[in-house]
């Protein structure tokens, strides 16, 4: 028993090691997904526009297929291409060589479409009475989507765009499967040194457990902070 106890908090040290890895990797993805998803949302509004096609296209695509098949199509095809591959023989494009890119990019782009179709619904969803208030207040289309819309709709799908998050911090797991080192990679490395996979994979989910509670935590803080507007209107009615 003290021999496995031993074995797990070695596994456990591995995992932490591996940490930065996995923060950098979700933080990385998340935020340029966040970038990509609002204006993506913000388009997609007006459906009979190229631009909204493109959108509807893009989000159908990685939402469509499963993220380890993006992540081999990022990791394994883009570099075989020809013009990628002669890319990566100049320096300043050496970055191309490594996994980083490609992992992020596909966490980036997967993450975007799903937070994309999470804002253009809260989009949609905004009080009709709120778009007629900014209207009043002789607004444009413009600015009651920058002042009002947009605002509102981010503070109401924060509690689904949390969820979103989590799940994006669960899929750089899979990272693990192109060579990079995170938590899973970790126990992976564990595992194939120690021949013991239960207590190593045991320790991953010991830290993705934590760290999952963690973000729960957070987004609910977050939640409190600017949702409190709702929760009023449900104790009144």
């Amino acid at each position: 028993m003290s021999e496995s106890l031993d074995l797990f908090w070695i596994a456990l040290q591995d995992c932490i090691a591996a940490l930065p890895v996995t923060l950098f990797l979700t933080v990385v993805s998340v935020s340029i997904g966040l970038l990509l998803a609002i204006p993506c949302a913000v388009m997609v509004q007006k459906k009979n526009t190229i631009r909204a096609k493109l959108i509807n296209g893009f989000v159908y695509f990685f939402t469509g297929t499963p993220l380890l098949i993006q992540l081999y199509i990022f990791y394994y095809g883009i570099p075989s291409l020809s013009v990628v591959n002669e890319l990566m023989h100049q320096p300043a494009f050496s970055f191309l060589k490594g996994s980083y890119i490609y992992v992020l990019a596909a966490l980036a782009l997967n993450t975007a479409a799903y937070s994309t179709v999470i804002f253009s619904g809260a989009i949609r969803n905004t009080d009709r009475g709120e778009i007629e208030a900014a209207y009043a207040y002789g607004m444009s289309r413009a600015q009651a989507m920058r002042r009002v819309i947009l605002p509102s709709s981010l503070r109401r799908a924060l509690p689904a765009y949390s969820n979103e998050v989590i799940m994006t911090m669960h899929a750089t797991a899979l990272a693990s499967t192109v060579t990079i080192m995170e938590i899973t990679g970790a126990a992976s490395f564990f595992n194939s040194t120690y021949y013991e996979p239960f207590i190593a994979y045991a320790a991953a989910a010991v830290l993705y457990f934590v760290l999952n509670g963690l973000l729960v935590l957070g987004f609910r803080q977050i939640e409190k902070r600017y949702l409190v507007h709702l929760k009023s209107r449900l104790v009144s009615a």
